[in-house]
């Protein structure tokens, strides 16, 4: 790696020859401008605007603009002249509790690596004295012109120097915050505590610029003389939140889901089968059971009517009574199929014929005195009319 600056470290009596090295670099993709009509590359040119004359590096120099906008030359003979212990030195002047540096003061960082083989005994040692005392080095250092702060801390085995921006260069963070009196309850903070508990931790080194990846990828199908397929932008998101609770709910649930976890508890969720998430098999289940309730109630009404009829009528009509038992005779013989009515009608005549024969095997084989035979045929003549006459009355 390229030092950008060359020095020392202060370290009371001590000093340690060290190089700085930028720690951090930018991945952006930085695009040039052409004319759009021959692709021809667009440069800037710097010109005096009194004369109108392109100027080249060497004939420009510094000034400051007064509130008026007169122009004060300020030379590099100038700035030279200026007392500034720190242009070569990074001076610690204290070491303070890590957790004491607001991050709002973290700017540029720095690798500071040992200058030959001399430093590297000095080096080790305060790499040491600040992995011991879990403390950061404040200190000061002048680069580019100018006197900026920095801290020092240990990163693996390398003593790492992150820019500091001065105090006063911190705006006051009053005017950012609402205005309104806002009151948070005990079970909007237990479901943001759910919330970063099911985030969880994530490891920093897998995040990565997604934005970057995919203008690489138009970058390299325009080489190619191709033209990927555009992506559906994701849909705005709104920033009115309608129900913090609700809200909240959600989110545990999406990023538990996300995760390959479960639902949770079940009293997570709605009482009314509603839930975020469910299946629609369940959805389809539910309302086939509502279509066969609702087939089903026509049923129960004309079963509740017959059962009201026969409850209102007088007990002392048999005959009305016999007509309603041949009418419910009738209603389950017609909901009976064709091929019940055969079956049935085979049936009838085997029966007779089985009959028949058994009688004459009977006859045959012991004869009986005549009155025996007669009341045989009473018996039967009474059983044939007790057959035949609720028939021909279903037949009327």
């Amino acid at each position: 790696m390229r030092s950008i600056w060359n020095g020392a470290i202060s370290f009371g009596l001590v000093s340690i020859p060290i190089k700085l090295v930028n720690a951090t670099e930018n991945h952006s993709i930085s695009f040039r401008q052409i004319h759009t009509e021959d692709g021809g590359r667009v440069r800037y040119r710097k010109v005096c605007e009194l004369d109108g004359e392109e100027l080249s590096t060497d004939e420009i120099g510094k000034a400051y603009e007064d509130a008026d906008g007169s122009m004060i030359p300020i030379t590099d003979a100038d700035l030279a002249s200026l007392p500034l212990p720190t242009a070569k030195t990074i001076e610690i002047v204290a070491f303070v509790p890590a957790d004491s540096i607001d991050p709002l003061q973290m700017d540029a960082a720095y690798y500071l690596s040992a200058n030959g083989v001399p430093a590297a005994k000095p080096y080790t040692l305060l790499r040491e004295a600040l992995k011991r005392s879990r403390k950061v080095a404040i200190a000061k250092f002048a680069l580019r012109g100018r006197e900026r702060l920095g801290m020092l801390r240990v990163v693996d085995d390398v003593i790492a120097m992150h820019g500091l921006l001065w105090p006063d260069e911190i705006r006051a963070s009053d005017d950012a915050a609402p205005e309104a009196d806002v009151s948070v309850r005990d079970a909007e903070l237990d479901l943001a505590d759910a919330l970063m508990d099911t985030l969880g931790e994530v490891d920093m080194s897998t995040l990565h610029d997604d934005y970057r990846a995919a203008v690489e990828e138009l970058i390299a199908a325009k080489a190619d003389g191709t033209v990927p397929a555009a992506e559906p932008a994701p849909a705005a998101k709104g920033g009115k939140v309608i129900d913090l609770m609700a809200a909240l709910e959600n989110s545990v649930k999406a990023a538990k889901a996300a995760r390959g976890e479960g639902d949770g508890e079940g009293g997570d969720q709605q009482d009314d089968g509603e839930a975020d998430g469910a299946e629609v098999a369940e959805v389809t289940e539910l309302s086939s059971r509502k279509a066969a309730s609702r087939k089903s109630a026509p049923a129960k009404k004309s079963t509740a009517r017959t059962a009201a009829k026969k409850s209102s009528e007088p007990k002392s009509a048999p005959a009305k009574s016999t007509q309603s038992k041949t009418t419910q005779s009738k209603t389950t013989k017609s909901a009976q199929s064709k091929t019940a009515q055969t079956k049935t009608a085979q049936g009838k005549k085997s029966t007779a014929g089985k009959a028949t024969t058994a009688a004459k095997k009977s006859a045959a084989a012991t004869p009986k005195s005549t009155g025996a035979k007669k009341s045989t045929s009473t018996t039967a003549k009474k059983t044939a009319a007790k057959k035949t006459t609720p028939r021909k009355r279903a037949s009327a």
